[in-house]
């Protein structure tokens, strides 16, 4: 994501629709990205971006640049995305959906071969499926995003202490699913 300056943000915040549309085109990769990520469907990831964006225009005026836009967007897509996979659970009645072959298969030695990026994204994206979307989003902010722990807290607004329980929660659940496999 590029920087966007003060005077677009600003700009926007009072209604001019080319300065949205800067930030629209700066940041709604990583939208998308950080919204498949944490939802792990594309129509899902659509839609999460494309409420993001009403967010982000409906609240830019109340920005305040008390963070960086970067971070302000963030936390919006993150907590759109947890809420839509909430959402959507309870819609589905808690029924997971299972692939037993997904168990039955051996792991690649990492000796082997090397992964490119599009296929460690296919290995791991059913594991962080089965995660709860409170640990996924911090999972994802971490492990694919970068984000530092005091980062993924104020993204999400909440505690660091949260997010460290949240993070060792999900690598828990993740190393046991991956013992399962074996």
């Amino acid at each position: 994501m590029s920087d966007i300056s003060n005077d677009v943000i600003a700009r926007a915040a009072k209604g001019d629709m080319a300065a949205f549309e800067d930030i629209y085109r700066s940041t709604s990769p990583f939208v998308y990205n950080v919204a498949l990520r944490i939802t792990n469907n594309r129509d899902d990831a659509d839609e999460v971006t494309q409420d993001v964006f009403v967010k982000v225009h409906r609240n830019l005026r109340g920005f305040g640049f008390r963070s960086s836009l970067k971070t302000w967007i963030y936390r919006i897509t993150a907590n759109t995305a947890i809420n839509y996979c909430k959402c959507r659970a309870r819609h589905v009645c808690g029924r997971l959906e299972y692939d037993p072959a997904l168990h039955d298969r051996e792991a690649p030695r990492a000796e082997s071969r090397q992964f490119d990026k599009e296929e460690f994204m296919e290995a791991v994206e059913p594991l962080i499926d089965a995660l709860d979307p409170d640990q996924r989003a911090c999972i994802v902010l971490r492990e694919i995003e970068g984000l530092d722990y005091r980062a993924i807290a104020d993204t999400l607004h909440i505690n660091i202490n949260t997010v460290r329980s949240r993070l060792r929660r999900a690598r828990e659940r993740l190393l046991a699913m991956g013992r399962k496999g074996r």
